[in-house]
């Protein structure tokens, strides 16, 4: 029909502008945030973009449910807005006649969404913290900095470089100040370089240079020349036992049902599929508008209702995982009832006439 082919063209103009807005928006706040700890030194500068792309894909569920609850919703609006729904009015379509079209566009996302939540998600992110681990762990001086002071992961000393070799393999004139063996000290040396051992410390291995050693405020110092020396900058990371849930494919999840904080993250898993959907039906009743009423009205009534549904979905989550709310509740038990309130909104618009009327 007309009708649906209008709407549909128009639900997806929409949709592609604002996927485009609030995927740059979330992607540069992940960036300056991976960039400045880039800044700080946790992570070296060419690890940004991976874990950039990483925690993007972790955010498309959400992202394209929002998508599809907006647009919907700025589409309908306009319609009643330029008064076009008088007309479909008029010509007997009632406010239930718009869910097919809706349904119809919204389909194909909340698949897209089941398949990111459930399988890709958890892939991305078992992917970033295993990149994440392999960057903690490398063996090369890519995260030092020249003309930086420096804290390694250990916290046991603070170093300085003046300057770094073209392959990034060795610095020189470096500057450690520390404690080591229960006294106070501080190393320069012409050159240096990283060390790993079989065990998995790391150290920096100085080369031609100087310990000057003692105690602050007293004469008692002493100084060694040195043709190579190591300071341990970073010991031996203990092997992780635990598993961050959301790094866990969904099919392990359902293999344990004893699991509380495994069943609430899939709980989570399973909620946002339903949360686009709802999110898509509840857009068809909030768009009533009064043409003379201010635009941004129902825009903001559209935010203050996915953020409180997004929030009860993770207030049932965290109850899963208290174990107050058993997994077999907890999953659709919030769905429903917003559908049932989806429903409420359709009867009102429809009976007391606030909306279009129903088809005689």
């Amino acid at each position: 029909m007309i009708y649906q082919r209008s709407l549909l063209r128009e639900i997806g103009n929409y949709a592609v502008a604002i996927f485009a807005a609030l995927f740059a928006i979330t992607a540069t706040s992940v960036l300056v945030r991976f960039l400045g700890r880039a800044a700080g030194g946790t992570i070296p500068i060419d690890a940004v973009l991976g874990l950039v792309g990483f925690t993007a894909l972790n955010y498309l569920p959400i992202l394209l449910a929002v998508t599809l609850f907006v647009s919907v919703l700025a589409a309908m609006s306009r319609s009643y807005r330029d008064s076009e729904m008088v007309i479909w009015s008029a010509a007997g379509l009632s406010l239930y006649d718009w869910i097919r079209p809706v349904l119809l566009f919204a389909a194909p996302l909340i698949l897209v969404i089941a398949l990111l939540s459930l399988a890709l998600s958890p892939w991305a992110n078992q992917r970033a913290e295993e990149y994440r681990k392999r960057v903690e762990s490398q063996e090369d001086i890519s995260m030092i900095a020249p003309g930086v002071f420096r804290e390694p992961p250990s916290g046991q000393a603070v170093f300085f470089v003046e300057s770094m070799s073209e392959e990034k393999r060795t610095v020189g004139n470096v500057f450690i100040a520390g404690r080591q063996h229960g006294r106070d000290g501080v190393v320069v040396s012409r050159q240096g370089y990283i060390d790993v051992t079989e065990e998995g410390d790391r150290y920096a291995v100085l080369v031609d240079g100087r310990r000057y050693e003692g105690v602050p405020g007293t004469a008692e110092y002493r100084i060694m020349e040195f043709e190579r020396y190591s300071v341990l900058i970073q010991p031996r990371a203990r092997p992780d036992v635990t598993r961050s849930p959301k790094a866990v494919p969904t099919l392990e999840l359902l293999r344990a049902p004893d699991n509380r904080f495994w069943r609430a993250e899939l709980t989570w898993r399973i909620g946002l599929p339903f949360v686009a959907l709802n999110l898509a039906l509840l857009a068809i009743p909030l768009s009533s508008v009064n043409p003379r009423a201010t635009r941004s009205l129902n825009l903001l009534f559209a935010v203050f209702a996915y953020l409180v549904y997004s929030n009860l979905l993770g207030i049932v989550q965290a109850w899963v995982a208290q174990g107050r709310v058993p997994f077999s509740v907890g999953w659709w038990a919030l769905h429903a009832a917003m559908l049932g309130l989806i429903a409420a909104l359709f009867w009102r618009r429809t009976t007391l006439r606030l909306g279009l009327p129903r088809r005689r």
